[in-house]
């Protein structure tokens, strides 16, 4: 007997996007559109009929504007929720508040030949609507740590941080996981490097969304940056974040070499050039996330004696990254997102040194 396709309803105020995106998805062999809307007042009334697995939907619509129309539904009948922007600064802020409402992920809309440029995408957005159909989708609570997240340890002292370094990769759900673990983040924290899976132009909004709510900074790397304590720098969107050694300081570099593991920015990337520059010194965090992309490189940092964290699978929106990277062995503890911070200041204030060894 075949599997069950993933049923797709298509939310889209242009025929073109309407037509473009149902022709991707039915030539799929595990997918089909169960139904399309020009608008969310025709979207509500499709869902109730056809119960679809996973929603598209575009961020500018009439009628009703699609982050009014998601919070909506995430109230009342919370499903996988796919976000499809244009790729303009007000498109990414909308799209960052989008997935702090609880949309999965989000697809881009090119911005010229958005036929041709949409069927280029084909593999992307299967994969993320794939992501979206295998999701875990919980209630919000915004601009809040989880609930019962434990109390956080105290760092020995602000020279101890210095020492040390936090290293982070997340790819689907990582936005608001990153989010979560940043928020308790005291201000005399370790610098933390982050790699998270998302396109060009996003990267700024995120990190200025992320800075505005935490009590470190957090910036775009624009490379050549000394990683300093209460400072996390986050990935551009187009390129390859690494670590490097300059004298005693750490520092940012970026580069715009081939994707790896399909990803610009890649977490083995980044976790690779941990290994290399910071060893035992840098403390490693593998969050939600679809596909393998942070496994082999996490292995590279805990053979260089970096001790490392993967997020739970009942915590995860998807557990592709943590699972890969607890299936080669390259973690030492698995815990909820919530317990994070705290596991990884835990480890931090127990085991801080005095003096960089490389």
């Amino acid at each position: 007997m075949s599997e069950k396709k993933i049923k797709v309803v298509i939310v889209d105020d242009s025929a073109l996007i309407r037509s473009v995106m149902s022709e991707i998805v039915n030539s799929q062999p595990d997918m089909e559109v169960a139904g399309t809307a020009p608008d969310p007042l025709v979207a509500r009334d499709l869902i109730k009929r056809v119960n679809p697995d996973v929603l598209t939907l575009d961020v500018e619509m009439p009628k009703m504007d699609g982050l009014d129309f998601l919070e909506k539904l995430m109230r009342l009948r919370p499903m996988p929720v796919v976000m499809v922007s244009s790729l303009t600064e007000r498109g990414s802020e909308i799209t960052m508040r989008a997935l702090e409402l609880g949309a999965v992920d989000f697809v881009t809309k090119p911005k010229i030949s958005i036929q041709a440029g949409m069927r280029e995408y084909t593999e992307l957005i299967t994969d993320k609507i794939r992501a979206a159909a295998r999701a875990r989708i919980k209630p919000r609570t915004l601009h809040a740590p989880s609930a019962g997240a434990a109390p956080l340890p105290q760092l020995r002292s602000p020279l101890t941080s210095s020492e040390k370094l936090i290293i982070i990769g997340a790819s689907t759900g990582g936005t608001e996981a990153i989010r979560e673990f940043l928020m308790q983040m005291p201000s005399d924290c370790p610098g933390i490097l982050i790699a998270q899976h998302m396109p060009e132009g996003f990267t700024t909004s995120f990190a200025r969304r992320l800075d505005s709510l935490c009590r470190i900074s957090v910036v775009e790397s624009q490379g050549n940056e000394r990683v300093l304590p209460g400072h996390a720098y986050i990935a551009p969107g187009h390129s390859h974040l690494l670590l490097a050694r300059s004298g005693a300081n750490y520092m940012t570099r970026i580069e715009q070499t081939d994707p790896v593991n399909r990803h610009r920015p890649s977490v083995d990337v980044l976790f690779r050039s941990a290994a290399q520059a910071a060893g035992k010194n840098a403390v490693g965090v593998i969050l939600t996330g679809m596909g393998k992309d942070g496994a082999q490189g996490m292995l590279d940092m805990k053979a260089a004696g970096a001790y490392n964290f993967a997020q739970d699978e009942a915590s995860c929106v998807v557990f592709g990254m943590p699972r890969e990277a607890i299936a080669v062995g390259a973690t030492h503890e698995v815990a909820a997102l919530n317990a994070l911070p705290g596991l990884v200041l835990g480890h931090l204030a127990t085991h801080g040194g005095r003096a960089l060894r490389v």
